[in-house]
């Protein structure tokens, strides 16, 4: 595991989004490895940011960033329809790439990042952080020893109150959506169900409702998964709710778990376990679970270590994500071309 002092990564940042203080900047001094440099579309927030964040240096563009020779590792936390683009020019570039998610617009251009990623034969990662933590973990440990008994049902929420109208979430043109935004994080989750449910799941219905005053732009999206051996799954998403809430419930035969925030765990540790002997609530830790993905990501990059995410990962959620799209009456998101 790469840590302080032991082959930091040389990461360079796309942007300066503000997602990126507590995804990437705090994690990276945490665990020791290097900002080499920041670039933004105003030189003046690169500025500030690099000033505030420690970065070595300012990027006169994208394009100079992912070309530098000084970067091993290119972070790409843009607004969503600008992932798929960045993310193929850096693997074109021959480098490591941690993309937020979603890793493309649709999952036709992630099937694009793909292949990249297998011609330049570095590593990609989709940042569902969520995953590498002990939240996560524990919730796949209680179906694995039989705790719970068969799967039966899952149902995840991630909801947040309204961004401002001019946020790029709501830009059709830059790939924007409560989808796109939140609800893969909940597709994903039960996607990751598979072993205890006897395979993947498939779609069976969503309904969404549209933004007000942005055309094909879902503010709300509602999906119905079922699993091969027989259980059911609801993923929700809304983004203009009238709290933060991103829980998860997996039920089970014999009990069922609860994860207050399975997507920040680091606000919320909880798992509440429920089953004929009772009621416990477990606390697995406050650590970012940035931390634990940038460490894992390090790991595979430095030492070939296993992850449980690429890039075969990544467009098997896009394609759920279109999927879901076409059954609630919208279009997948469109190309942002640059």
């Amino acid at each position: 595991m790469s840590g302080r002092g032991r082959d930091p990564l040389r990461i360079g940042v796309l942007g300066a989004a503000r997602i990126t203080e507590r995804s990437l900047t705090g994690p990276a001094r945490a665990t020791g490895h290097r900002l080499v440099a920041v670039a933004a579309r105003d030189r003046a927030r690169a500025e500030a940011f690099a000033a505030a964040h420690g970065v070595a240096r300012v990027a006169s563009s994208y394009a100079e960033l992912v070309a530098d020779p000084e970067i091993d590792v290119v972070y790409n936390p843009l607004a969503n329809g600008l992932h798929g683009p960045w993310n193929l020019a850096a693997l074109a570039a021959g480098k490591h790439v941690l993309s937020e998610k979603p890793s493309a617009s649709n999952a036709r251009e992630a099937a694009e990042v793909r292949a990249a990623a297998a011609r330049a034969g570095t590593v990609f990662m989709e940042a569902f952080h969520y995953l590498f933590h002990p939240v996560t973990r524990r919730l796949h440990e209680l179906l694995a020893s039989g705790e719970l008994g068969e799967l039966r049902h899952a149902e995840a929420l991630v909801a947040i109150p309204a961004p401002p109208d001019t946020d790029p979430r709501w830009s059709l043109p830059l790939a924007g959506g409560a989808l796109m935004d939140l609800g893969c994080y909940g597709l994903h989750a039960l996607r990751m169900l598979a072993p205890w449910a006897g395979g993947a799941p498939r779609l069976s219905g969503a309904r969404a409702g549209e933004r007000a005053g942005a055309p094909g732009v879902d503010e709300w999206l509602d999906a119905e998964l079922a699993f091969p051996g027989g259980a059911t799954g609801t993923a929700r998403c809304h983004m203009t709710y009238g709290e933060l809430d991103m829980s998860i419930r997996i039920v089970g035969s014999r009990g069922e778990a609860t994860a207050p925030n399975f997507v920040l765990p680091q606000r919320d540790d909880r798992v509440v376990v429920r089953t004929a002997e009772g009621e416990r609530t477990e606390r697995l830790g406050t650590r970012s679970s940035y931390a634990y993905q940038l460490e894992a990501f390090a790991a595979r990059v430095r030492h070939g270590a296993p992850l449980p995410l690429d890039a075969d990962d990544a467009v098997t959620t896009m394609e759920l994500v279109d999927a879901c799209y076409r059954a609630a009456g919208f279009a997948p998101r469109p190309r942002t071309r640059i």
